[in-house]
């Protein structure tokens, strides 16, 4: 099997159950990256290979829920499975992140599927691409109260906040340095 090894290793993960979703995977095309993981591994210290998959098997389960063309290991017409998949692969990554005690990460990526299903609610998928920025470089460097205002406003759905989103994604880095 080709293709970025998180992706790789997902599909296998995908298929141990032997169940209705592993009927639907298929390989991950050689040329598709996983590049919101490799962002999130990036600052996880001794956790970035589990990072990288608990984020790509979220971000997998979010396409499935959200732009099922989209999905990158998991191919079918059946809008059903298609949710039922994404909602398998929605618990695998939030529980391998309970496995390694990541608590405060549990708590970034539920923000991330949560805030996305109510911009997806309300058509604004702007807002969907900008939780998701925002959600890995939680991930990746912690959060702040930047970061926890700009979420309060993508929860009413505020028209400024896609941008106080990705503002506060790109501000933590240097928050950390400080």
């Amino acid at each position: 099997m080709s293709g970025h090894p998180t992706l790789v290793r997902l599909a296998e993960a995908a298929r141990a159950d032997r169940d209705l979703l592993a009927a639907a995977v298929v390989d991950p095309d050689p040329g598709a990256g996983a590049p919101l993981g490799d962002a999130a591994a990036a600052g996880a210290g001794p956790h970035g290979e589990d990072l990288a998959f608990v984020v790509e098997a979220v971000r997998e389960g979010y396409l499935l829920h959200h732009r099922p063309a989209q999905a990158r290991i998991v191919a079918t017409d059946d809008l059903d499975l298609a949710l039922l998949a994404g909602d398998r692969l929605y618990a695998l990554g939030l529980a391998r992140l309970a496995e390694l005690g990541l608590v405060d990460a549990v708590g970034e990526l539920t923000d991330v599927i949560a805030l996305c299903a109510g911009a997806h609610a309300a058509g604004e998928e702007e807002l969907a691409d900008a939780v998701w920025e925002a959600g890995v470089a939680a991930l990746a460097h912690g959060s702040s109260d930047a970061l926890r205002a700009a979420k309060d406003r993508a929860r009413t759905v505020s028209p400024s906040a896609a941008g106080a989103l990705r503002a506060a994604a790109r501000q933590l880095p240097q928050d950390l340095a400080r």
